[in-house]
């Protein structure tokens, strides 16, 4: 599916926890809806407009565990999501949790991390001289020693190393792999429908989580305000402003040159 829009959003989850229901009702968009498992069978595109913005919205197939070795359509499904601005993981209320470990650990194996920064490390790799250590902060878990031997696996005999953080060995191995991908995520708990006012206020504790009726579409300016605060989107007007019409820019990226390659990418030749 081409990206399209200021931003992408991949639907994750288990088979027949409503994610077809919930595009349906968000998008307007017709995605077969049936109570038995793998009623999508392909990615199912949509698009909403929000504060502006046209945000590209993913219905992916249903993974199972086992999907970032190749089961089901899992390679497919999360190489897609790897494409994704934010990655809304849709959970079936009665069961979150057990489904929450599961789809995190698919995740993580095919290199997304959710909800992280990327390690603050630098890795400089050398033609010689050996490891070089230096560490701007105390650290509980990385020595030289373990520094050296995780490097010696991936065959790096001379490099300079930099902990700007307290990191640990993971950290490390993301940043020599350098094919991990940082992406927000929101937890969205649907069929809430299903439960008591008790069981409701014990799942708002839950971080990064949203829980919704997909069927009923209740709460969905919640999720929507907390999709915005995620995506980390900015509006810009130029003069005289157009608000139906805004300039779409990431919070993080936001010079004259973003605004620029916002408007046209040959804008930024013409400067001198």
């Amino acid at each position: 599916v081409a990206k399209t829009g200021d931003a992408r959003i991949g639907f994750v989850g288990f088979p027949s926890v409503g994610k077809s229901t919930l595009l349906s009702n968000l998008a307007g968009v017709y995605s077969e809806v049936a109570a038995y498992e793998f009623t999508t069978l392909t990615t199912v595109p949509g698009v909403i407009k929000y504060k502006g913005a046209k945000i590209q919205l993913l219905d992916l197939p249903g993974i199972i565990e086992g999907a970032k070795d190749g089961k089901g359509r899992g390679r497919q499904v999360i190489a897609v999501a790897r494409t994704c601005s934010l990655i809304y993981i849709v959970l079936d209320v009665l069961k979150p949790l057990q489904h929450k470990r599961i789809i995190e650990r698919e995740l993580e194996g095919f290199g997304i991390r959710l909800n992280k920064d990327p390690p603050q490390i630098t890795l400089r790799r050398k033609d010689k001289g050996g490891i070089n250590l230096q560490c701007l902060v105390q650290q509980s878990e990385l020595d030289f020693d373990t520094v050296k031997t995780i490097l010696s696996e991936y065959k790096i005999a001379n490099a300079d190393v930099v902990l700007k953080y307290d990191a640990n060995a993971d950290d490390l191995i993301d940043v020599i792999e350098g094919n991990r991908i940082y992406t927000p995520c929101i937890y969205i708990l649907n069929k809430i429908d299903q439960i008591s006012m008790e069981e409701l206020e014990i799942i708002y504790k839950i971080p990064h989580c949203v829980p919704i009726s997909a069927h009923h579409k209740w709460n969905f300016d919640d999720l929507l305000y907390k999709t915005w605060d995620y995506l980390k989107l900015i509006r810009m007007y130029v003069s005289l402003p157009d608000y139906d019409a805004p300039v779409i820019l990431n919070r993080e990226r936001k010079t004259v040159e973003d605004f620029c390659n916002k408007l046209h990418k040959s804008i930024m030749k013409e400067f001198k």
